[in-house]
């Protein structure tokens, strides 16, 4: 049985409680559907601090999220340095049309993590690298040559631990106490990733075959529906 995920200041909700999930599988569906974080952080000290977001390729690891960036990026280079961060992932699962602009929502999954990122050592680097990697195309890894060690030394991989964080979901209807006119339409329009065909890069020679973890991909991006009841 998982831990569920403590309730701290932070992410204790104050409204709509009762669409917290504490149980550590929500946390781990949402990082799980989603393919970018965006990272926050405070840059600069008084007057001169600066809150910035970055969205970032993520993947989860266990119980931590790998974040991927480059080491020239200002914004992980201060992540980097033991400044806590907080790292938001949104599954937008539906627009709520309900029969008033106020009453109008969306149906989502959303997870805010909360903590200090370690910077992934460069004897690790790989390892992590093949988990981000396996998260967003699976079987791409072994179809291609590893990273070289200039692209590894360009390359920052953050872990941010899982140990604090909420998890936030709505999968309903609309919500009107007292629908003003039952005649007006009222519902849910639900979304989910559409995914194209394959395009064949312009310096690809003519006739090398799109690889196999292409189109599973693609399924795979498909697949990831609304868990709607």
């Amino acid at each position: 049985m998982s831990t569920p995920l403590p309730v701290t200041d932070r992410t204790r909700f104050t409204r709509y409680r009762e669409r917290q999930v504490t149980d550590r599988p929500a946390l781990y569906d949402v990082l799980d559907h989603a393919l970018v974080a965006h990272v926050a952080v405070v840059r600069g000290e008084g007057e001169q601090a600066v809150a910035a977001v970055l969205p970032v390729a993520s993947a989860r690891d266990g119980d931590s999220l790998l974040l991927h960036g480059s080491t020239g990026a200002g914004l992980l280079r201060a992540a980097a340095e033991g400044r806590t961060v907080t790292a938001t992932v949104t599954v937008l699962d539906g627009l709520v049309v309900a029969r008033t602009v106020f009453d109008s929502s969306m149906n989502y999954r959303c997870a805010v993590v909360f903590g200090v990122p370690v910077v992934v050592a460069d004897d690790e680097k790989e390892a992590a690298l093949r988990v981000l990697s396996e998260h967003l195309v699976p079987g791409r890894w072994d179809e291609v040559r590893r990273p070289t060690r200039r692209e590894l030394a360009a390359t920052l991989v953050l872990r941010l631990p899982l140990d604090e964080a909420s998890v936030k979901v709505r999968a309903d209807g609309p919500d009107e106490d007292e629908p003003e006119d039952r005649g007006v339409w009222a519902g849910v329009l639900p979304l989910h990733t559409a995914v194209g065909a394959p395009r064949t890069g312009d310096d690809v020679p003519a006739g090398v075959p799109v690889p196999a973890s292409v189109p599973a991909a693609a399924d795979r991006l498909a697949s990831w529906t609304p868990p709607y009841r």
